[in-house]
């Protein structure tokens, strides 16, 4: 788990949205925390679902950043889990996820995700601007009873 560098100096912490970042890909990880950080986010990676689920229990956050599939959590478990570990916390399910076989019929890993508890969905790879779109309409949507309507999360 790695929190990125305090910057309490220049804008105090303590004002900036934190968002945990929970993805086994270090490089995905890397490109969406620099991102974060230049817009004025306080991040903290989590390189997998269970140092995702230690940071949840150790730290306050704003957002959820989560990949669907992820080594040692089985599909959409690591979804379900983050939500009802931090069920008010708004949560943004991402997947890159590619099918050997492109004549069968692929199943709707976004949808499924919304209906698990997402509050967005973001297929990789996606631009920065997509990201920070999906960042700010989540944290403008959050209320504090977490009372979204499924409507909303389609977006």
């Amino acid at each position: 788990m790695i929190e990125s560098p305090k910057r309490e100096a220049h804008t105090g912490t303590k004002s900036l949205r934190h968002i945990l970042v929970v993805d086994d890909d270090p490089m995905v990880c890397m490109a969406i925390d620099v991102y974060l950080q230049r817009n004025n986010f306080r991040v903290t990676i989590a390189e997998g679902g269970e140092a995702g689920l230690r940071a949840l229990e150790h730290g306050q956050f704003d957002l959820m950043i989560i990949d669907i599939f992820m080594p040692h959590m089985r599909g959409f478990e690591s979804i379900r889990i983050f939500h009802e570990r931090a069920p008010v916390v708004p949560l943004i399910a991402m997947s890159g996820y590619a099918f050997a076989n492109l004549n069968s019929p692929a199943p709707d890993f976004l949808r499924m995700a919304l209906e698990l508890g997402a509050a967005r969905c973001l297929r990789k790879p996606f631009t920065p601007h997509a990201l920070l779109a999906a960042i700010n309409d989540c944290l403008a949507e959050h209320r504090p009873d977490g009372d979204m309507s499924p409507a909303a999360r389609l977006g």
